[in-house]
């Protein structure tokens, strides 16, 4: 079946099934680096040939005055670093010199881009022939008169390549990227509002911003509207998130450098409005016996082998007083008693903190196969101890043998179904949805599997008699048996022709 909700990836494909001829010998994060920082060079030239002409037809001598770009949030590039000057060298032996030297141009000129941008073209690894096609591609394809078009584009290819990147890398892929139906499905049911700040503590390369953004100017027609904060402890994928975010044209936050967020808080005093995230699931050794006096914990000390509930105070930490949580976490997190986990989710769910979990179904991931759930946590929810819960385990499809996907159909209907119970118009659906009082979780001894309260779908009533249905299915396996004798008899007969006997 075709992914529904990538149904135009012409462009986006086409690069993808070029840039594969490059991989070669490269390792994949170095080929990685090749294909989203070519996207990137692309974008900000496009960007910026459009500024530079505007600025030119105002006949003030501006189009070389680097102030005159910044304040239109559009990257200053030098003259060497401009895409004709590239796209010229395309089918040169030099054009990988050329393309690293455009970057470390870009890097001296901008310097929040300062050790950002890839420069691995020249390597020898690289088939020059190839990367002149992939340059063709772009320069022949993207339209440098229309830079929201090409910021669109652009930001597509981005987005696709790295899913393919995550769909090759397998359990490396996971450290940067997050399907972008999961994130949708956060975004849809948390519903960021202009003037807000947005904060991931994990942000990869930072698709939770992208789709926040969107959701805004689908919205409000205002995609500047709101304030981007992240933190990535990885050097690589920090510096994608960089690259994706000029791509957007989002102004973000990522701190002045890569690092871990336990034991670097790069944004301490932050308070956001909204938090998304996928935080590493499960993860162990992450610096519990370092932190155990940290002021973050206020529900209970974390345990030492397992960060989920760090990663859950670090963000209720930073809520503002109406602030709203939307994450992904592996399902252990929604029962386990071991090691002081349970009392911490006792704790969080005694304080009214808990809004809503809903249950996913398996292989949304690229990386793992694990079952996962999404927690939405309101500091000040609507529904006063309450909490909806959201079994969404058969939704989807199967984009391929491994992959599942949701439908932009599926997303709708679980954020209307939590826009219901805000609303105090939800009623329960068996094996579907339920809403369960503090108490009643209480009952629970504190377990947020959603399974355990919207029970199992109810089966469509048989009209047929039971006597008749009796009667029929005897038959029916009366007739399978006489067939299976049949079948018996007839392998005997061909086996004792070739002299073969069974005992």
């Amino acid at each position: 079946m075709a992914d529904k909700n990538n149904a135009n990836i012409g462009f986006e494909k086409q690069i993808w099934d070029a840039a594969c001829v490059l991989w070669g010998h490269i390792p994949a994060a170095e080929y990685r680096k090749v294909i989203v920082g070519l996207i990137f060079l692309r974008y900000i030239s496009c960007a910026f040939d459009k500024r530079y002409n505007a600025l030119l037809d105002e006949g003030e001598g501006f189009e070389n005055d680097r102030d005159a770009y910044e304040m239109e949030n559009v990257f200053f590039v030098p003259e060497e670093a401009r895409w004709k000057v590239i796209s010229d060298a395309a089918h040169t032996p030099e054009i990988g010199t050329v393309i690293d030297n455009a970057m470390r141009a870009i890097e001296a000129e901008n310097k929040s881009l300062k050790n950002v941008l890839p420069k691995n073209y020249a390597s020898p690894d690289l088939d020059k022939r190839v990367l002149g096609d992939v340059v063709d591609l772009f320069t022949n394809n993207v339209n440098m008169d229309d830079t929201e078009e090409s910021k669109d584009l652009l930001g597509r290819t981005y987005e696709y390549c790295i899913a393919q990147f995550a769909a090759y890398e397998g359990v490396k892929g996971g450290e940067f990227y997050t399907p972008s139906s999961i994130v949708k499905t956060i975004v849809e049911i948390l519903k960021p509002f202009e003037n807000c700040r947005v904060y991931d503590p994990c942000c990869g390369s930072g698709g939770m911003f992208v789709q926040s953004v969107k959701f805004l100017q689908a919205h409000s027609g205002n995609r500047g509207g709101i304030s981007v904060f992240g933190q990535e402890s990885n050097s690589d994928t920090w510096k994608m998130a960089k690259m994706n975010m000029a791509i957007r044209g989002i102004d973000a936050n990522f701190g002045p450098y890569h690092q871990d967020t336990f034991f670097d808080d790069l944004h301490p005093a932050l308070k956001a409005d909204f938090i998304m995230a996928n935080p590493p699931f499960n993860l162990s050794n992450w610096g519990a016996d370092k932190l155990r006096e940290d002021k973050r914990w206020k529900y209970g000390v974390p345990p030492a082998g397992n960060a989920n509930f760090a990663w859950i105070q670090h963000m209720i930490h930073h809520l503002a007083p109406n602030g709203k949580i939307g994450l992904v976490l592996a399902n252990g997190a929604l029962s386990s008693q071991s090691s002081g986990e349970g009392e911490i989710r006792k704790n969080i769910i005694n304080d009214d903190l808990v809004e809503g979990i809903v249950a996913l179904p398996t292989q949304l991931f690229y990386s793992v196969t694990i079952p996962v759930t999404l927690w939405f946590i309101s500091k000040n929810k609507k529904q006063k101890g309450k909490t909806v819960f959201i079994d969404a385990r058969k939704m989807g499809y199967m984009v391929d043998r491994k992959h599942r996907d949701f439908t932009e159909e599926d997303i709708d209907k679980i954020a209307k179904t939590f826009e219901a119970f805000q609303n105090g118009t939800l009623e329960d659906i068996k094996g579907f949805c339920a809403v369960k009082t503090t108490a009643g979780i209480a009952e629970q001894d504190y377990i947020l599997t959603p399974g355990r309260y919207v029970g199992i779908e109810e089966q469509e009533e048989d009209d047929e008699p039971f006597d008749e249905k009796m009667t029929r299915l005897t038959t029916e396996l009366s007739q399978m048996f006489a067939k299976s004798h049949e079948l018996e008899e007839e392998i005997r007969k061909k086996l004792g022709a070739i002299g073969y006997e069974i005992q």
